[in-house]
């Protein structure tokens, strides 16, 4: 499958179209629920596996997950141009644009890093600030400290998040750089607000029902919500081209004489 080359356009979405994405990875799901089912269970595994890699297995899941996830897509696309979906699309990331998508994860890594790195500073100094000033005074510096933490590391997690929701796609069925791509993800994000705060709080609330008979319902889950990044990929960042204007020629011309 030869990559797209890299679009430069951005589309817009409604609030409603949120539900045509949701439609559409379902519906993606339930054309091939078995492979989709392994494919999950694989990727599942090995971020699990890779947390027990010693010493790095912290850092070795969040640099694999873009790339796991683009195999994904991968297999989403296959499936919308040709019909078919293989368990091994999942690795379609390992066979090429490899290098681009290591360096997203690695931004990955180091967004998250960053993110509680500077939460971190800002809570802790709120209160180490707190002991010194002491008494009732000091709790209050430091509880505001500690939430005002929070706050900024959810913040800049919102971004990380904004930025890498669809690069992955991007990088591998646009054929984007990396860098590039995390930026065209970002303005997407930023040019649809309300969208993708609908968007959010309905995965949020899908993401709570998933998880209730013992987490199992993810395996359905994680291939309905690519097959709803892939759906949102194509229509805002894949805009269908203008219609010619039509050509204004009168039928029966009248001779002014």
């Amino acid at each position: 499958m030869t990559p797209k080359p890299p679009s430069t356009s951005i589309g817009s979405a409604q609030p409603a179209h949120t539900l045509q994405w949701l439609t559409a990875g379902w519906q993606v799901f339930l054309a091939h629920p078995g492979i989709w089912i392994a494919q999950t269970a694989i990727l599942i595994a090995i971020l699990a596996a890779l947390g027990f890699v010693p010493l790095l297995g912290w850092a070795a899941a969040p640099v694999a997950l873009p790339m796991l996830a683009a195999g994904m897509l991968a297999g989403v696309d296959a499936h919308r141009r040709q019909g078919t979906v293989r368990v091994d699309h999942l690795f379609e990331g390992l066979r090429r644009r490899t290098r681009e998508l290591l360096l997203l994860g690695l931004c990955h890594l180091a967004g998250a890093l960053l993110a509680a790195l500077i939460a971190t500073l800002i809570g802790g100094s709120a209160v180490l600030t707190g002991m010194l000033i002491g008494a009732l005074a000091g709790v209050s510096v430091a509880a505001g400290g500690v939430m005002f933490g929070v706050l900024v590391f959810t913040v800049l997690w919102t971004l990380l998040i904004m930025a890498l929701c669809f690069a992955p796609a991007l990088v591998l069925l646009g054929n984007m750089p990396p860098l590039e791509a995390m930026k065209r993800s970002a303005r997407v994000c930023f040019a649809n607000p309300l969208t993708f705060i609908v968007l959010a709080a309905m995965l949020y609330v899908l993401v709570w029902i998933a998880m209730l008979p013992a987490g199992l319902g993810m395996l359905v889950l994680v291939p309905v919500i690519m097959g709803t990044l892939h759906a949102a990929w194509v229509q805002l960042f894949n805009p269908a081209p203008a219609l010619p204007a039509p050509d204004h020629k009168p039928e029966n011309p009248v001779d002014a004489s």
